[in-house]
């Protein structure tokens, strides 16, 4: 459990008999959340829980039916934005609104850039007060620096930074982690941490359960618009937080194995400098592959290079036996590989455009007529059949992709590469940031397409998914594959495979 200096049991935000309700929809009910001076606070539940709008009032930005929010035992009324930002409580998204072509200093003096004499911007004061502000946070950043190239976790910092700068005492943290390494994750909880010594308090939404127990003091339920309850970290585990989610037991997944004896993937001494060498693997059709790595170990490079998205660099990969070099994703679209990437957001989906649009953009080809005009009732069946196949949550096929909930926005992913029927399927962290229930139908998912004869590959940091879903977890380290784990051999076990990861022994090393 996380220590503080300045952690009480005094009660810093009270939110009391929270009610929302939507046309046909009981958002909230009568729910109760509270948060004490100087700790961190785990918020959790499935995607659709509640989470989004209970937040949504404590911000301001949702106007709730009924009830009161009160900071210091001080009732909030008008709430608006500006209400919760004066009253101490700041909001950092996934997403880091950042003014990314500006400096590092820029951002965090926007509209109030001290001037010299003459009423011209003061740069040198600006660069030295930004900088002496993020040294008081212990906070080492080169302030003249863009933003924009700024790595994701420094992002997150500033954004508290900036933050604590307009005097913020409860800070909302949304799914910090989803898109950083564990390194960068190790640092973004330090800061957090040294913060919260200072007596700020945290609001921490994730769904990386052991993250919560990482760096959580308590950690409350949603489910179905209701607190289910608030529960010490020390006194429970995952399964009962597991439980208290979703309202039952959740079976770890274990898969049949569909692997065929056909190869249909190989990689041969693959290398590129500084990224990855000698590189070998191989898929046989229907077999799910795992490939996990630290951040810098060339599990990117190489799943990138794989789709066209970089060069491969020299050496040897076949596609059903036919040499495969692709320069471009159509390319490797066309060779029948296909890749779902770690940011969905940014690459996976198109989101102001609907779930149609999403699923057929990647087979659009195959549903223009003869005279180039496209088939408006092809695109619908196909697209009909995968929100089927897939059990994806819309209203309709013209639902705007952006209003799904996250776990639906990573099926219409899956629906656009299943479309194009591949024979070889790259997943890279195919469950991040997907609640639980959207993780096992996304695991269906998974086995339904091996089952099909699709060969798999898996990129993830989430070793006890791989040693479900696997039949062989390869590790990378340093830019080469350092060992194998095998369903057949029975020894896959998490502690051998995270000392892999971590640039243990090999297994069968003395």
């Amino acid at each position: 459990m996380a220590e503080a200096n300045l952690k009480t049991d005094e009660i810093l935000l009270d939110m009391r008999g929270i009610s929302k309700t939507y046309p046909g929809v009981q958002a909230l009910e009568d729910a109760d959340f509270s948060v004490r001076r100087g700790e961190i606070h785990g918020l959790v539940g499935k995607n659709g829980a509640g989470k989004s709008t209970l937040m949504g009032v404590l911000m301001g930005i949702r106007d709730a039916d009924s009830g009161s929010v009160a900071m210091d035992g001080q009732e909030l009324v008008d709430a608006s934005p500006q209400t919760m930002l004066d009253a101490g409580i700041s909001y950092v998204p996934q997403h880091i609104n950042l003014l990314n072509t500006l400096t590092v200093a820029e951002n965090i003096l926007v509209g109030n850039l001290p001037k010299n004499r003459f009423g011209l911007v003061d740069w040198k004061a600006v660069n030295e007060d930004s900088q002496a502000r993020l040294s008081r946070l212990g906070l080492e950043m080169d302030v003249r620096q863009p933003v924009e190239g700024l790595s994701v976790a420094e992002r997150t910092m500033l954004a508290i930074a900036k933050a604590l700068f307009a005097n913020a005492r409860l800070i909302i943290l949304d799914e910090p982690t989803a898109a950083l390494s564990r390194v960068e994750i190790d640092l973004l909880f330090s800061f957090v941490r040294a913060q919260q010594e200072q007596g700020v308090a945290f609001i921490y939404i994730s769904h990386h359960l052991e993250e919560v127990f990482e760096i959580c003091d308590r950690v409350t339920v949603m489910r179905d618009g209701r607190i289910v309850g608030t529960r010490e970290i020390s006194e429970i585990d995952v399964p009962i937080l597991i439980h208290m989610m979703v309202g039952g037991g959740v079976q770890e997944y274990e898969r049949e194995s569909a692997a065929g004896e056909q190869t249909v993937f190989e990689v041969r001494g693959l290398s590129r400098r500084g990224a990855y060498e000698h590189v070998d693997l191989s898929m046989n059709r229907g077999e799910v592959l795992g490939l996990s790595g630290l951040q810098g170990s060339g599990v990117d490079e190489l799943a990138q290079a794989l789709f066209g998205l970089d060069r491969l660099g020299v050496g040897e990969v076949l596609v059903d036996g036919e040499p495969y070099r692709p320069g471009s994703p159509k390319q490797a679209f066309e060779s029948g590989v296909a890749y779902l990437p770690q940011d969905r957001h940014r690459f996976g989906l198109v989101q102001l455009r609907s779930v149609r649009e999403n699923v057929t953009y990647s087979v659009l080809d195959r549903l223009v007529g003869r005279l180039g005009v496209l088939m408006r009732a092809g695109e619908q069946q196909i697209t009909e059949e995968y929100i089927d196949k897939l059990g994806i949550v819309t209203p309709g096929t013209e639902q705007r992709t952006l209003l799904l909930s996250g776990g639906n926005q990573q099926k219409v992913v899956f629906a656009k590469l299943a479309a194009t029927q591949p024979h070889v399927l790259i997943l890279h962290e195919p469950t991040q940031g997907v609640d639980v229930q959207a993780k096992v139908d996304i695991f269906n998912i998974i086995d339904d397409l091996s089952a099909q004869g699709v060969a798999i590959l898996i990129i993830s940091s989430e070793v006890r998914e791989l040693i479900g879903l696997c039949d062989r977890i390869l590790v990378m380290y340093e830019g080469r594959i350092t060992d194998e784990f095998s369903r057949a051999a029975k020894d896959m076990r998490p502690e051998d495979i995270l000392l892999a990861i971590e640039g243990g022994r090999n297994v069968g090393d003395s």
